[in-house]
């Protein structure tokens, strides 16, 4: 069986469908462990998963633009240090395949580099988001030099495609828009991976099961760096201006101390998202890609409020297109979530058209499908197990 390293980036969106798919390769007797920024160790380890952390994360990071994008993320994504702890981390682990997430840049040069079958992974829509992806890399370079260092490829050709295969964890049908991408053969669509981490469990709601109002749960990014107060508590007001039940959850993005939340709104850090959508008519949500599959799979229409990743905007333009829900700037006001939460409630369409993908959806084992790829990349390369050194 193999060995296997994946080079990761943790973001909220990025660690949980890789966890998903881990499970199935160690199902399949394979071993598969995770390097990442310090953020990452935690997450993984509860995953019962070994986690190597990258030291040198963000040893460089006060070289970086301090006012145009994270500079703790760009030095982890970009930077030399980075890159030179990877390089020696690959021989020592002597993995027979690498996977590495596709939004990070000097993991990705250093797999191509090491001669062995390489895998890289997109969480989200390719075809659909192909020309932000194409911006977002871009700009992530772009700050490596700003920084002082010497320049990398940026374009998705050199840093996606140069790798053995690349495997995209959505349904094919949903990523259906034309575009123009080096090795595009390499491409595999397998479906979405909904793993839940084993911090969300099912939570006690503070109403009595007969309550008749409509539950809405809200689910923004898990992740500090989209982390916003003022947003979450802007979504607060619009709930308790609606005849709902609202229930937020923030993950580790802001401390839900923080919140002050109404009479009829539930404030929790984690909970069981698949539980509360059973039971939810509606998700407010930031568009993660997670997220937006999990509630189409339990047939639920959507408001969504865009947050800072680069897919997140994509990803609400195709909800308006799909006709699941509706779209809104990330600062929009208390007065417009309740309309939009208004129209979507109170107009069918919406539900019947997430119902029509939610039968699309089903029986799609994104994890499975994934795995299968990767084992099917091994046996094509003829790859024999190697020793960890």
């Amino acid at each position: 069986m193999a060995n296997m390293l994946w080079l990761n980036w943790s973001g909220g969106g990025n660690l949980p469908p890789s966890l998903g798919i881990a499970r199935a390769l160690e199902s399949r007797g394979h071993t598969v462990s995770f390097a990442g920024r310090p953020e990452m160790v935690p997450r993984v380890e509860r995953a019962g998963f070994r986690a190597i952390e990258i030291k040198r994360a963000h040893e460089q990071a006060d070289r970086y633009p301090q006012d145009k994008w994270m500079p703790k993320n760009a030095c982890y994504l970009t930077s030399p240090a980075v890159g030179e702890e990877i390089r020696e981390m690959l021989p020592r682990e002597n993995p027979d395949v690498v996977i590495v997430d596709q939004m990070f840049p000097a993991a990705l040069l250093e797999a191509k580099r090491f001669g062995r079958p390489s895998v890289a992974v997109c969480h989200t829509c390719v075809w659909r988001g192909l020309q932000t992806w194409r911006n977002m890399l871009a700009r992530i370079v772009s700050l490596r030099a700003e920084a002082g260092f010497a320049p990398i490829p940026a374009d998705l050709e050199n840093l996606w495609m140069a790798q053995d295969r690349m495997i995209v964890t959505t349904l094919g049908a949903l990523d259906n828009a034309p575009g123009d991408l080096g090795e595009a053969h390499k491409l595999r669509h397998v479906g979405p991976v909904l793993e839940r981490e084993r911090h969300g469990v099912r939570v006690a709601l503070p109403w009595p099961d007969d309550d008749a109002r409509p539950l809405v749960l809200v689910s923004f990014s898990t992740m500090p760096e989209q982390g916003s107060v003022k947003k979450f508590q802007t979504v607060i007001e619009a709930l308790s201006r609606s005849p709902v039940r609202g229930v937020v959850t923030v993950g580790d993005s802001v401390d839900p101390k923080a919140l002050t939340p109404a009479e009829n709104v539930a404030v929790f850090a984690t909970a069981d998202h698949d539980d509360l959508m059973r039971r939810a008519s509606l998700v407010v949500t930031h568009g993660g890609h997670g997220t937006l599959i999990r509630a189409l799979k339990n047939s639920l229409p959507m408001v969504v409020v865009t947050g800072a990743a680069a897919d997140q905007p994509v990803n609400a333009a195709a909800v308006e297109a799909w006709c699941v829900g509706r779209a809104l700037p990330g600062d929009a006001a208390a007065d417009t979530i309740v309309d939009a939460m208004r129209e979507v409630l109170a107009t069918p369409r919406f539900r019947e058209a997430a119902a029509g993908l939610a039968a699309q959806l089903d029986g799609v084992d994104g994890a499975a499908n994934a795995a299968d790829e990767i084992e099917d990349l091994l046996a094509r390369s003829g790859s024999r197990p190697h020793t960890r050194l």
